[in-house]
């Protein structure tokens, strides 16, 4: 048994290795492709990359470790099963899953371990290379402008200087078209270009210039005799000189949010499950506060509220505190029932009118808090489902490993000709459930908890059915399978 373990753990390892190089390979990638533009042209140094990569890949393991297991249990098996290794061991009296123990124990070992390095080693990696790519996106604001031509990379500018550069230009020419109904150009001969503090707008400090504001043709005016009073050609403008100016330009797709490693830190996807438990503990109290305040205030706004509170000004608790500006409004409350019919035509509109603003008032107050309740449910249900998925995942490489043995041993092909294809298919399926339960569980239609476990709950079955299939030699769609597992296990 011991030549078992060795010999099925030394055919799962070359497999696993191989398919687990390239399926990072291929997840970095397609990280490159994203932050090409990032990343290129910034004179950035081989140290700056290689650390970049090395906290990206860190951070795309668990991406890869689903697809290795899935591509390298089909090749395994399927070479046992083509090599009629497979049907000698079976021949010898051991079953299918005696014969997969070794590698099952192997496979649960990775998918612990693939806990363990998501909870403490990528949040951790996520919080460098997200830093790091703010810091080289930082550094592509004094490439937005190439001198000669026309940059129009910020959306809504077209900006042009003659020479210049790092974050240092002369003879800048700035087209402003934010505002379609002016034309706004703003000359001068030398700037300094840099980000704001919050990452939000880019500054250009520039000196010695003039701003020429042109509006939009206007519609012609006519006298009273009908004759015209100005045509349509008509362009409202003024012009202004400056010896320093500091002109703000809105950035799109340049920011990054964040600026400081340290606010990162807070973010669901750089906290393990304890973190995430604590943090998810303290929204949950904030929130409950904010809805308990929120419901006072209405309370304490209505009539009966008001007349509350008085009885308990007139009959205070000891220690209560109530200020003088407070007691004057309570008192202020008449102290019997004013009937609508009692009241005179005039008392009538103006009682009318004041419920009709308080009661404005009241939906719009209820508006803004709903709104402000559904983004904090938003922000908690991200935390969620961090904390599933980092569950979630090592559920997935078991369960995909068992549906990859058996069928390896169904299909009887190894090396990477059918196996890959099968693989590349299933992982498909596997990649576009994690996706719709993902995006389910963001849209709050489905759980957290069922929409990170989406792929594990719909494939679990599947592993299922061809293990049995495997384990007693039928085929997956053979009318036999069927009546063996309707009947629990009992042949006919």
């Amino acid at each position: 048994m011991k030549r078992l373990t060795v010999f099925s753990i030394k055919s799962f390892a070359g497999p696993f290795v191989v398919t687990f190089f390239i399926s990072m390979v291929m997840l970095i990638m397609q990280f490159t492709w994203v932050y090409i533009d990032d990343l290129m042209g910034k004179g950035l140094s081989t140290a700056v990359i290689i650390e970049l990569m090395f906290y990206v890949s860190a951070s795309l393991i668990p991406l890869a470790l689903p697809l290795a297991i899935l591509l390298s249990s089909i090749m395994t098996l399927g070479n046992l099963a083509e090599n009629n290794e497979l049907t000698a061991l079976k021949s010898s009296g051991l079953s299918l899953f005696r014969i997969l123990r070794p590698l099952t124990q192997t496979v649960i070992l990775i998918a612990t371990a693939t806990f363990f390095f998501s909870n403490y080693v990528i949040p951790v990696a996520n919080l460098k290379w997200h830093s790091i790519i703010f810091d080289i996106q930082e550094t592509k604001v004094g490439m937005l402008i190439t001198p000669g031509s026309y940059s129009k990379e910020i959306d809504g500018y077209a900006i042009k200087v003659k020479s210049g550069k790092n974050n240092t230009f002369y003879g800048i020419t700035i087209h402003d078209y934010t505002n379609p109904n002016v034309l706004k150009t703003v000359k001068a001969d030398s700037g300094t270009i840099y980000k704001g503090d919050n990452g939000k707008y880019l500054l250009f400090h520039l000196s010695h210039g003039i701003v020429h504001e042109e509006l939009q043709a206007q519609a012609p005016v006519f006298t009273n005799q009908g004759k015209p009073f100005r045509n349509g050609d008509f362009r409202p403008s003024r012009t202004t000189q400056f010896k320093a100016a500091t002109y703000k330009m809105e950035l799109i797709g340049f920011n990054f949010n964040k600026s400081d490693e340290e606010l990162f830190k807070n973010d669901f996807e750089m906290l393990n499950v304890f973190q995430i438990s604590e943090a998810k503990d303290s929204m949950q109290k904030r929130q409950d506060k904010m809805l308990s305040d929120f419901a006072k205030n209405n309370m304490n706004n209505r009539p009966f509220g008001q007349s509350v509170n008085l009885e308990k000004i007139q009959n205070p608790v000891p220690d209560q505190k109530e200020t003088a500006r407070e007691i004057q409004q309570l008192q202020a409350i008449p102290s019997k029932i004013i009937k609508f019919s009692d009241l005179t035509h005039k008392e009538r509109v103006a009682a009318v009118n004041t419920a009709i603003m308080s009661v404005r008032s009241m939906s719009s107050s209820n508006l803004d808090q709903a709104s402000t309740t559904s983004m904090l449910n938003k922000n908690y249900n991200l935390f969620q489902i961090e904390f599933h998925r980092k569950f979630a995942l090592s559920g997935a490489i078991i369960v995909l490993f068992f549906v990859g043995a058996p069928l390896g041993a169904i299909v009887r092909k190894g090396g990477f000709g059918a196996p890959v294809v099968i693989a590349a298919l299933l992982f498909m399926v596997y990649f576009v459930l994690f996706s719709v339960g993902e995006s389910l569980a963001n849209s709050e239609v489905m759980s957290p908890f069922l929409g990170m476990w989406l792929p594990t709950i719909i494939l679990t079955p599947i592993a299922c059915i061809l293990m049995t299939a495997a384990a007693n030699d039928m085929k997956v769609f053979d009318k036999k399978l069927w009546l063996y597992i309707l009947s629990f296990g009992q042949r006919r």
